[in-house]
């Protein structure tokens, strides 16, 4: 179906409402914020000693500045408690004190954590050495001695994963406490001018009133945050400074499991070693090179628990510090949610080829969790014309499965030679794979504009037996961003364009894949190309609205074409979607005698496919509120008057469901009592009882020490359905040839996150994280599709009788035509999963950037009896059975040259 009047309507009243709001909301009358100045002189003589006293005659020097106002939750008030800052340097470094001012001393709050943990009352500088108005460097300094770092980018990003070396000290005095800092020159970038002039920002926490002031005044919903710093003058004569930083590691692991009998791979327990190297070394100033040869990840929490029944890929966050750090600077999204050109969780992912061990002969199989890298380079940073520059590349190696029947003898023959069923052999499963990714912006127009680009590349050094995997696998695309009127305004977009080759079978599972269903039955602009060694697609997204100020709203689009694939090195969900969305949100940022502040938005989206389908249509309202006592409430609700899904019968015809509508409700005490929560609902309900969701949390915090702190989250969720898919059969007589199969679920999911932080001193931690998932599914009910795209359920689909359906050992045979022979069968889905994951993780930083790490982690999965509850089931699975362990201790040593 076509765009219909119903969906002009709606976009038309969106489109005149942003107009009326563009025009009748605009503020009054708009203060004019006065940017600061600080102006500071070198170190005449010794340099501050770090240790939080600030009497050192290096601070004699420079004058202090104050005059904090606030910007939560009365902005621009004066702060309950004032702060005072000093800035000083000399050839090497920069100088940071701060006197934060405290009238009641019992009232500091000196919480321990691991470092970028903000515990407790804080103080940071935020410096933009760069002086671009996007790009800034943080560090924070809380009450206990705790630190904070991150990289600023985009004018408001902040990546916690940035980790320099940098040295603090924090005192008690009389009128509050002190923060002092020293920053080594060769942690910032800037230009070689002889004369500095540096954007900053300095924050404040004061955490009896859950406030935040700032030394820079800053207006309410500033459009960004790095545009709206202070300035810094007075630094002449300093020399950019070249990083040269090694960082070697050693580690041992010694794993144990249940003993297997007769596998000659799995005898109770192994013990490995590993030695590696990681590098950053400053090729100028302003561009640095990372390193990493062998690379290990050992101390890395795993993936939480998750089951998908609708067959795509789950998306899990990027953990690894090589690949996290500075990640902004590869971002490249396509539309909203995870899909990106980039997805470095693609490199080392786990090997995509699969074994010829024959289960009857009595073999057994090792194979690999990950592909291993070889090695990865990022080269990466900004230049102080503007240039911001990230080029990747890694190699990881070809991966083996060894294949064995009752011994395992070291392999010495050639993998040619011993390549047949029934004997000792390894196969291929993964080959030996390059990948590539370069990213350029550059800033123009008084840094209120850029332009940048992005390129990605995947080669594979092809063998047999892997003929499935892509050859090579490209994109390319650019994106642009241009703010007027003092950045309060904006239009963006990106586009990009994608090419895989292949052997003919690569593609034809491409086509054939959730993600593209080339072969769906019903779409006329579809058809799978048998003969196909390439595929091409492009992607992309247009935005436009305004990003500051009491009212903020966003009118634009994206889409992905069919033949768009970028899985090799990115991430994506589905292609053939074209999206249009609009949102408005107004924001009551000072105080009032009942609430601190409030704001409430509304959301419209509709999707479309290439076909020119349209498939869904949302409207959503939702809004929080920040009480006066600190606790909060979060609220919402949608309705979806249509829902049409291309995927759901995976290369079936197009699926309706019921119109569905949905809310939820979360509230939440002051986060900083030392025993705080949080509790939420949502559910949602379709027409015809079609489906519905049930989803409880509840979020436990506590923090009997200011050394130990508890978090305990826990989620329970019904998910019923009429409709779930099931199967789809060959059956000649009906449309298509084939029968689609459907049934009842009633699907229940259990997992609860455990987390203990126990902190000794600010560099020497102790954390725990466990975490148990329970999800089962029994299935009655079952029936066939009749009419895909029947709104009615009773048309849409069809129930088995009793004649036509029988189970015997976990198959279910349909005798559809009930002629007394079997037309057609499937598996028994009934599922019960349990899984737990545990991670106790002790680390030491003794001395800045080096490291001690020991790890023990467990972990279990399995499948419980479908009669078994879900605590049973964890019960029977977790409890009762023998669960693998791993112990390992890293050390690294960083040597900065």
């Amino acid at each position: 179906m076509l765009l219909t009047t119903h969906s002009l309507r709606a976009f038309s009243m969106l489109s005149l409402f942003f107009c009326i709001t563009l025009h009748a909301q605009e503020d009054s009358t708009e203060t004019i914020i006065e940017r600061k100045v600080y102006t500071t002189k070198a170190v005449q003589g010794t340099a501050p000693s770090i240790d939080g006293d600030l009497a050192d005659r290096a601070w004699e020097a420079v004058p202090w500045s104050t005059d904090y106002t606030q910007f939560q939750p009365d902005i621009g008030k004066p702060p309950t408690q004032q702060t005072k800052m000093k800035i000083t340097y000399d050839d090497k470094n920069l100088y940071v004190a701060f006197l934060c001012y405290e009238s009641d001393l019992s009232k500091i709050e000196k919480r321990l954590g691991r470092r970028d943990d903000f515990p407790g009352d804080w103080v940071e500088i935020n410096i933009d050495s760069y002086n671009d108005d996007r790009t800034g460097f943080s560090f924070t300094a809380s009450a206990s001695g705790v630190k904070g770092d991150e990289f600023i980018s985009n004018n408001g990003n902040f990546d916690s994963s940035w980790n320099p070396i940098w040295y603090l000290a924090t005192a008690d005095h009389p009128e509050g406490w002190t923060a002092e800092i020293r920053i080594p020159l060769s942690q910032l970038r800037f230009s070689a001018e002889d004369e500095q002039v540096w954007g900053i920002q300095s924050t404040r926490r004061y955490f009896a009133n859950e406030e935040r002031s700032t030394w820079q005044e800053l207006p309410a919903n500033p459009p960004g945050w790095v545009s709206e710093f202070g300035e810094l003058h007075g630094i002449k004569g300093i020399k950019p400074q070249k990083q040269l930083e090694i960082q070697p590691y050693a580690l041992a692991q010694y794993n144990t499991y249940e003993e297997e009998e007769g596998n000659p791979f799995r005898d109770g327990d192994d013990f490995s070693g590993n030695v590696g190297l990681d590098a950053k070394i400053g090729i100028t100033n302003d561009l640095t090179l990372d390193l990493t040869v062998n690379p290990d990840f050992g101390q890395v929490d795993a993936d939480p628990g998750a089951i998908a029944l609708d067959g795509f890929e789950i998306f899990f966050q990027e953990r690894r510090p090589f690949f996290v750090e500075n990640k902004s600077v590869f971002d490249f999204r396509v539309g909203g949610g995870s899909d990106n050109v980039f997805f470095p969780r693609r490199i080392g992912r786990t090997p995509q080829g699969y074994t010829t061990r024959d289960g009857s002969k009595a073999e057994f199989e090792d194979f690999p969790n990950n592909s291993t890298i070889l090695g990865a380079a990022k080269f990466s940073g900004k230049t102080k014309d503007g240039w911001t520059i990230g080029v990747l590349e890694s190699v990881t190696a070809k991966e083996y499965a060894e294949i064995d029947l009752n011994t395992r003898e070291e392999i010495t023959q050639p993998l040619a030679d011993i390549n047949e069923l029934g004997t000792k052999r390894r196969e291929l499963v993964e080959p030996l794979t390059n990948y590539f990714v370069g990213r350029v912006q550059k800033d123009f127009n008084d840094r209120n504009s850029f332009i940048g680009g992005i390129f990605t590349g995947t080669h594979r050094n092809m063998e047999r037996g892997l003929d499935f995997l892509h050859t090579q696998a490209y994109s390319g695309g650019v994106d642009f961003r241009h703010n007027w009127n003092n950045r309060k305004y904006y239009i963006e977009g990106r586009g990009i364009i994608s090419r895989v080759n292949g052997n003919p079978q690569a593609l034809l599972n491409t086509q054939t894949s959730l993600t593209h269903l080339y072969q769906r039955v019903d779409a006329s602009h579809l058809e799978v190309d048998e003969s196909a060694t390439s595929l091409s697609g492009t992607g992309g997204n247009l935005a436009a609205g305004r990003n500051s100020g009491k009212w903020r709203y966003e009118l634009g689009g994206n889409w992905r074409s069919p033949g768009l694939e970028l899985n090799d090195i990115g991430f994506l969900r589905r292609a053939d979607r074209i999206v249009q969305f609009a949102n408005v949100r107004r924001f009551w940022n000072n105080s009032t005698s009942w609430y601190r502040q409030a704001n409430v938005g509304f959301e419209q989206t509709t999707q479309f496919d290439f076909e020119g389908n349209y498939n869904r249509i949302q409207y959503q309202l939702n809004g929080n509120i920040n009480w006066k006592n600190n606790w909060f409430t979060e609220v919402g609700g949608a309705h979806k008057p249509r829902i049409f899904i291309n995927s759901y019968l995976r290369g079936g015809p197009r699926w309706a469901f019921a119109e569905e509508n949905f809310g939820f409700l979360f509230a939440g005490t002051d986060q900083r009592k030392k025993f705080s929560a949080i509790a939420g609902y949502v559910y949602s309900q379709a027409k015809q009882d079609n489906f519905s969701l049930k989803r409880y949390e509840l979020r436990l915090n506590w923090q009997p020490l200011d050394a130990l702190s508890l978090n305990l989250s826990t989620q329970y969720e019904i998910n019923p359905n009429k409709t779930q898919y099931v199967s789809q059969q060959s059956y000649a007589p009906v449309d298509y040839g084939t029968r689609y199969i459907t049934g009842e679920i009633d699907q229940e999911t259990l997992s609860t996150t455990l987390r203990v932080n126990y902190n000794i001193n600010p560099n020497f931690t102790i954390q725990y994280y466990a975490q148990p998932f329970i999800a089962k599914g029994t299935y009655s009910k079952f029936n066939y599709v009749a009419d895909s795209d029947n709104k009615d359920l009773n048309k849409r689909v069809a129930w088995y009788t009793e004649n036509q359906i029988s189970e015997d050992q976990g198959v279910f045979s349909i005798d559809e035509n009930e002629d007394g022979n079997a037309d057609y069968a499937f598996g028994k889905p009934d599922f019960n999963f349990v899984q737990f994951r545990s991670n106790l993780v002790a680390r030491w930083e003794y001395i800045p950037g080096s490291e001690l790490f020991l790890v023990w982690s467990q972990g279990i999965e399995g499948g419980a009896s479908i009669d078994e509850s879900l605590f049973d089931a964890a019960d029977s699975q977790i409890l009762g059975q023998q669960i693998r362990n791993t112990f390992l201790v890293k050390w690294t040593y960083r040597f900065v040259l």
